[in-house]
């Protein structure tokens, strides 16, 4: 029986916080896992060109997050690492996938009409500042799929509609040419996975209320200590589920641990104590990880071997689709 492919990109800004790791790589490792699946996962290094002109931050970040996974448990043995940018066959394909997609669709992409509505109200002229590296990046995010013919891509409720696109797109180049692209379909993961973050607001760098998933054991301390609570003091009851401290608590804690900090939470447990615990919790869990994390940081030349030989794998199933699709379209060579 064959696998199920399932295919997730990792946008490559900034530094990776708790938020991420609970949301998103912790449950794509463990989903790797499984026997029936086979799963690629990819540093999306092209769309972070869309929103960063800064080099030395996007190679930073590049490293930063390839080593975040790597440090996280992902196995390259059973899963296919590699960076967007060394897939030559996704760019090609961007451009096949480009020449069949209506500027309609790519109007109704939400980042475009954001950015669009955005400039109307500060009474600009409509296109300032919108690249067409904005306006295409839904067509790119095909490309990604599609060059693998992944069945189903993890992604957070503001990529739903570019898996529909993806899947328009597919089936507009399967009309015109045969069927060569499964349709993908969309898997979003539960709201309970999205951490609040220091001022309880979600966790989000856009808030700069994060806490880095690999801060020394110091910082992370001090980033728990800044979690905002209310006035209630020691021996008030509390409610966990009203609170920063228990949902970070629980997304790290066995259900038995949960129950036996909800019940502390009914006696009135400290924040000060609380915090205490949940820094015990969290540390503990983000020791090795950090260690490995930091060991990777320091042999960059490692992690781009990871990589390449990833990138390697990835690419000998995206040139035999390259192969077929220029077939398709009547890019032969003559005989």
């Amino acid at each position: 029986m064959a696998k199920e492919i399932v295919l997730t990109g990792v946008t490559t800004t900034g530094t990776p916080h708790l938020g991420n790791y609970v949301g998103a790589i912790r449950p794509a490792i463990e989903a790797s896992r499984q026997e029936n699946t086979e799963s690629y996962f990819f540093l999306a290094d092209y769309h972070a060109l869309i929103k960063c002109q800064d080099p030395e931050r996007v190679k930073q970040s590049r490293l930063e997050i390839a080593a975040t996974w790597l440090a996280c448990g992902l196995d390259t043995d059973k899963a296919t690492f590699y960076r967007q940018s060394d897939i030559p066959e996704i760019a090609e394909l961007n451009w096949l996938l480009t020449c069949v997609t209506s500027k309609g669709l790519m109007n109704r992409a939400h980042a475009y009409k954001g950015a669009l509505d955005a400039n109307l109200e500060n009474e600009q002229d409509p296109d300032f500042g919108i690249t067409m590296g904005l306006f295409c990046y839904p067509v790119l995010m095909a490309a990604d799929i599609l060059a693998f013919n992944a069945h189903k891509v993890p992604v957070g409720r503001d990529q739903i509609q570019h898996i529909e696109m993806a899947r328009d797109i597919a089936g507009r180049f399967n009309h015109l040419f045969g069927e060569h692209f499964v349709l993908p379909e969309a898997v979003v993961g539960e709201e309970g996975s999205i951490l609040k973050g220091l001022d309880g607001r979600k966790m989000s760098k856009s808030y700069n209320n994060t806490i880095p998933l690999f801060d020394t054991e110091k910082k992370l301390q001090k980033g728990i200590n800044k979690i905002k609570t209310n006035l209630l003091e020691p021996g008030e009851a509390k409610d966990p589920n009203d609170s920063t401290v228990f949902e970070i608590y629980q997304a790290f804690a066995t259900p038995e641990q949960t129950a036996q900090m909800r019940q502390k939470f009914a006696e009135g447990i400290a924040w000060g104590e609380a915090k205490k615990e949940l820094f015990a919790l969290v540390n503990g869990q983000l020791s090795e990880p950090r260690e490995k994390y930091l060991e990777l940081m320091a042999n960059p030349a490692h992690v781009e071997e990871i990589l390449q030989a990833g990138a390697e794998k990835a690419r000998a199933r995206a040139r035999i689709m390259i192969s077929n699709l220029r077939s398709a379209v009547g890019l032969v060579n003559f005989k």
